[in-house]
């Protein structure tokens, strides 16, 4: 209760006891229409988790982070190492768009979208509810002593606790070397894959650790964001909130009389059975919350039964709750919110003006030029190209304006997906198209008749005196 009672509940966090042990959580299994809306929405997410690494585009994953390799694939669209500032700044948009996010509408990313939340909650703590009942039934469980029933759900949840996980690890790894290099960890001998089996041994490993014992604990001791949230939220930022204006003071009793007057609340203590960290939401807005939304369909139940209005708790802010008022715009969701649409008008930038074929050419060292047999004059080129698309490239090179050929000595001209080719140019035009001791030229590289890249040189010639 906010404001009416000390907040002891601070000193301390529900899943560690007065003797410094866990506790161990049973949560209801929730039911209601927040939750029918997380399955929802946690079908699609699974979904897409599972079919996205097999989906392919001009012969590529869809989507990949090769940390090992340095290759990083989004939505088809390829980058290097040479892009990763676009790469990183992308990575500031979505850290700026999460804290904004958070600023207005609280940790509503951990209780729906949070992969955490989705496996645990939506696949994990399913099976378990198939398993071995519903909170009561997992309790008495746990308590009673060993024997074949028992110890028969144990393996079995065991079993499919590390199935799972397994399919997840594999999974997982599928977005970080690829669909097709999993597959030939998986059907050719160990020894060909050392490295890719251990690694899906330990995925699977960890995945297991922290779904079947670890569990609530991300979200209360590791995860960064949880941290973060803290000094992100104000007053005025949206959370699953107890409206403790309308609640208070509780009381056991149904029916509301006049000489007796109380809130809403009747003290079922259902919000606390189905909340998955184990907190009393109507303590006020606590660095446990995930905003599952467990508590507010167990909530509104009641509210229902006892024939009252729902939204007892619900989405709200503090603010809202004392005044009645809706959330209104201050100086922090502004700043946030150009200084994202700055981040993001710049992502945009350079990803329209991102060149598919990188050029980089210097004049070697020491050379001035040559003149050949026929009249041409030679200048040499270091010059280095990486092909930053899916698909081969054939080059030709062009001087813009001059009858130019050309020479990339040791090379041919075809560049492979990400290849990169560095050697010397020489560059040969015809003197009378080299007015000039110092010539601006612009050389043209193209791909299949397409322009790919232009780079500004300048070739050197000798005086007029001195030509033949």
């Amino acid at each position: 209760m906010i404001g009416e009672v000390e907040e002891e509940f601070r000193d301390s966090v529900a899943h560690i006891s007065a003797e410094g042990k866990r506790v161990w959580f049973f949560p209801k299994k929730p039911k209601g229409y927040f939750y029918n809306l997380r399955s929802y929405l946690s079908w699609v997410y699974l979904t897409v988790f599972f079919t996205l690494p097999f989906i392919k585009f001009h012969g590529a994953p869809l989507f990949m982070l090769n940390v090992i390799d340095r290759i990083y694939i989004l939505f088809g669209v390829r980058f290097w190492p040479q892009d990763f500032f676009i790469f990183v700044l992308g990575m500031l948009i979505f850290v700026v768009f999460i804290i904004l996010f958070t600023v207005i509408f609280g940790r509503v990313f951990c209780g729906w979208v949070c992969p955490q939340t989705i496996f645990m909650e939506m696949v994990f703590r399913k099976i378990e509810y198939g398993l071995e009942g519903d909170r009561k039934a997992q309790m008495a469980l746990r308590t009673q002593p060993w024997n074949s029933k028992t110890l028969t759900r144990r393996i079995l949840k065991i079993i499919l606790f590390f199935a799972v996980s397994f399919a997840i690890a594999n999974t997982f790894l599928m977005y970080i070397i690829g669909s097709d290099a999993v597959w030939n960890i998986a059907t050719e001998p160990v020894s060909h894959h050392v490295g890719g089996f251990l690694a899906i041994v330990i995925f699977s490993l960890v995945f297991f650790f922290i779904y079947y014992w670890f569990r609530e604990q991300v979200c209360l001791i590791v995860c960064p964001y949880g941290r973060m949230q803290g000094v992100m939220l104000d007053k005025n930022s949206i959370a699953v909130t107890y409206d403790h204006v309308r609640g208070e003071p509780r009381t056991k009793h149904i029916k509301k009389t006049a000489d007796q007057p109380h809130g809403d609340c009747v003290d079922c203590l259902e919000c606390i059975r189905v909340c998955p960290t184990g907190i009393d939401i109507r303590n006020g807005l606590q660095l446990e919350c995930v905003n599952c939304t467990a508590c507010m369909d167990a909530c509104d139940t009641v509210m229902e039964k006892t024939h009252r209005e729902k939204g007892l708790i619900r989405y709200a802010s503090e603010n809202s709750v004392l005044t009645k008022t809706k959330l209104k715009l201050n100086r922090r969701i502004v700043a946030y919110s150009l200084v994202l649409l700055a981040l993001i008008s710049v992502e945009a930038f350079l990803l329209i003006t991102r060149s598919e074929l990188e050029v980089n050419s210097v004049r070697t060292r020491n050379t001035l030029f040559t003149v050949e047999p026929d009249g041409k004059i030679g200048n040499l080129y270091n010059i280095k190209l990486i092909n930053k698309t899916s698909n081969e490239m054939n080059i030709e090179f062009r001087i813009e304006g001059k009858h130019a050929s050309f020479d990339w000595i040791g090379h041919q001209n075809k560049l492979q997906s990400g290849e990169m080719k560095n050697g010397e140019l020489f560059i040969y035009v015809p003197v009378d198209e080299l007015p000039s001791q110092r010539n601006d030229v612009k050389l043209e590289i193209y791909s299949n008749g397409e322009l790919k890249a232009t780079e500004n040189l300048v070739l050197l010639a000798p005086n007029k005196l001195n030509r033949p």
